[in-house]
């Protein structure tokens, strides 16, 4: 009679507090798939298509890059204290507005706000006046995917050479990544504080909840990555809307799009597409094809009938240029960020594949990024091409 009711009590325990057997990785187990049933649907205050219609009408074209100072090896060694360098940053971000950006995507991380949430809510703070004073807005990123599984604060680690971006990290680090959720009143905490801070600050055109969210790095930290990695993440990024919603900031809030069927095949959505484009106030992707491939991919997320921002594109050798890219982006009022702005301590004028091949000088034709050290443009038509496209199409606005 004990053994039964010992059996019984587990049994409501069980029950009313939800407990299963943690399920394997959806892409390689079917029947995993099949009980992984995750909520992909819309998070309760999302703006109406004409609110963000009109939101991206009311404001510049936006023409930009994804940036990381030259000399911050990764989002942590950007913003830390000790190597926060607003010099830099002034100069750097100087450079862009003379060849016409006028926004930026910068990234940020949850460790930065557990160590001092404070100094670095002031950093960014400081961070939007420089970018302000050139007439730069800005979209924050606040969790990425992407890159090394483990991260920690204090000094980071030299590049290795000739390799891209060696050195970048995710946000969260994995060890905070868990099945069990015990970091999400941190994380809950660091995404309204944050949002709270800037929730009505005009510098800022967009918030980036998670970067690439689905992102299983193509194999390149085998041993150190977990392999139920989507079944950890999708869980923050449903909880990082919830969160951003319950703040209402006057900013909209996107994840980009990037990888599956949707951009080949057969157009069908994965989960996280699915909740992404379920969810953007505007909808954002990514695209390192050709500006033909560009061209032909767009139909199908013109269909979601929301204005587009192309968080990430330009990568040369993988053709995906400005002269193929930027016109097109221009022509359909789609905003750019491109990646990369100034050859640095990231080392993106090296491909993706310089993870597994060696490179023992610069290349011959650079990856990323549009300034040498020095701010001199690597090609001064693309230069001349981004200042034209973005006087041309802020002028027409603004008439």
């Amino acid at each position: 009679m004990r053994i039964l009711s010992l059996f019984l009590l587990l049994f409501l325990v069980c029950l009313f507090s939800g407990c299963s057997e943690a399920p394997h990785d959806e892409r390689t187990d079917v029947a995993a798939a099949e009980e992984w049933a995750p909520d992909t649907g819309t998070v309760p205050g999302r703006w109406s298509p004409d609110r963000i219609a009109q939101y991206v009408s009311e404001r510049p074209w936006v023409v930009g890059a994804n940036y990381n100072n030259r000399g911050a090896i990764n989002q942590l060694e950007m913003w830390q204290a000790t190597s926060f360098d607003t010099a830099q940053i002034n100069e750097e971000l100087g450079w862009a507005a003379s060849i016409g950006m006028n926004s930026m995507r910068v990234y940020l991380h949850n460790l930065l706000w557990e160590q001092d949430s404070l100094g670095f809510l002031d950093r960014m703070e400081t961070y939007l006046t420089i970018a302000d004073r050139h007439g730069i807005s800005t979209t924050f990123v606040l969790f990425d995917s992407v890159w090394n599984p483990e991260s920690s604060t204090g000094p980071q680690p030299a590049p290795i050479p000739h390799t891209h971006n060696s050195g970048w990290v995710q946000s969260p680090p994995e060890r905070q990544l868990t099945l069990d959720q015990e970091h999400f009143p941190t994380f809950r905490t660091y995404v309204q504080g944050v949002l709270n801070h800037f929730r009505e600050d005009e510098r800022i055109y967009a918030w980036d909840l998670y970067n690439e969210p689905d992102n299983h790095n193509f194999g390149k930290f085998a041993e150190e990555q977990v392999s139920d990695k989507e079944q950890r993440v999708f869980p923050l990024l449903r909880a990082s809307y919830e969160w951003a919603r319950k703040v209402a900031p006057s900013q909209p809030l996107t994840t980009g799009v990037w990888f599956g069927d949707l951009f080949h095949g057969d157009g069908s959505l994965n989960t996280f597409n699915t909740f992404q484009l379920n969810n953007s106030d505007v909808i954002s992707y990514h695209f390192y094809g050709s500006g033909e491939a560009h061209a032909d991919f767009l139909p199908r997320i013109e269909e979601y009938q929301r204005p587009l921002l192309c968080t990430e594109y330009m990568a040369r050798t993988n053709g995906s240029t400005f002269a193929n890219t930027l016109p097109l982006l221009a022509e359909r009022n789609i905003g750019a960020y491109n990646w990369g702005l100034v050859s640095g301590k990231s080392q993106t004028i090296y491909p993706w594949v310089s993870w597994d091949s060696t490179f023992v000088a610069e290349p011959h034709r650079w990856f990323h990024d549009v300034f040498h050290p020095d701010g001199t443009p690597y090609d001064p038509a693309e230069a001349t091409l981004i200042s034209a496209l973005s006087t041309e199409k802020n002028d027409k606005q603004q008439n």
